[in-house]
């Protein structure tokens, strides 16, 4: 199960799981998108289920996942990829809706995701949880302080829940990624193209391929290997704020 899959490094990670002879089940907000990607990839042999909801709406989670029957019920590897950052304000000019939408899609949903799932992974002594963090939760950076709140939650819960489960076989992995070229800073930026292009501007980013590269990795290591947390970064960036740009 891949939460917000329908672009960027969701919908990469659904191509690569496909590709790897994974069946699927899709998750997002937008039926168009949802079906478009299921189409892909069930023209390459996957099969897919898709299950319409906001990670938000925990009400709405937990119908969807109850919906799911037979062998769709006993998921391997649960993806917790759905997330957003929204402005790049100061933390005491920062918008409280905003600051809502993070919280409650970053951290509120992929607790929910765990609840949901996890019990049956540990019942079973099989699964794998894969978190999408970010190297922003290692430390905050101007304007985005709210947005590093929430990856650097997203870490402890990875860690706690690694510690919760290490008497099983369930594995936990945190997969943190640095400057990636998605639809991630159009989202921040409520669409203005031209600010979120200068976020990439003098350095080749990474791409949702290149992080579905490292979660794929993950996920098809041995089942006595748990990658624990791996940092991803262009070439020209050192950490969070660090970053060499060409002229």
């Amino acid at each position: 199960m891949i939460t917000g899959a329908t672009s960027g490094i969701g919908a990469a990670c659904a191509r690569a799981f496909a590709g790897s002879g994974y069946d699927l089940i899709l998750t997002g907000r937008n039926v168009q998108s949802l079906d478009s990607l299921s189409g892909e990839l069930r023209a390459v042999g996957a099969e897919v289920t898709e299950l319409v909801f906001d990670v938000r709406d925990r009400g709405a989670a937990a119908s969807a996942v109850a919906s799911l029957t037979g062998r769709w019920q006993d998921i391997d590897v649960l993806v917790n990829n759905a997330g957003l950052a929204l402005g790049l304000d100061k933390e005491y000019e920062g918008d409280p809706d905003e600051w809502e939408t993070m919280i409650d899609t970053n951290i509120k949903g992929l607790l929910t995701m765990t609840r949901l799932l996890v019990p049956r992974m540990v019942e079973r002594n099989s699964g794998h949880v894969i978190n999408i963090g970010s190297v922003a939760g290692d430390a905050a950076y101007a304007g985005g302080a709210v947005y590093c709140a929430t990856k650097s939650a997203v870490k402890a819960l990875t860690d706690g829940l690694r510690i919760d489960v290490a008497h099983t076989a369930v594995r936990v992995t945190n997969v943190k990624p640095g400057l990636v070229e998605t639809n991630f800073s159009r989202v921040r930026f409520h669409g203005d193209e031209g600010r979120a292009a200068s976020v990439y501007r003098g350095i080749q980013p990474l791409t949702g391929d290149d992080i579905a590269d490292v979660v794929l990795y993950a996920a098809n290591a041995p089942q006595h290997v748990q990658i624990a947390e791996v940092l991803v970064l262009a070439t020209h960036q050192a950490n969070g704020t660090v970053i060499h740009r060409e002229d």
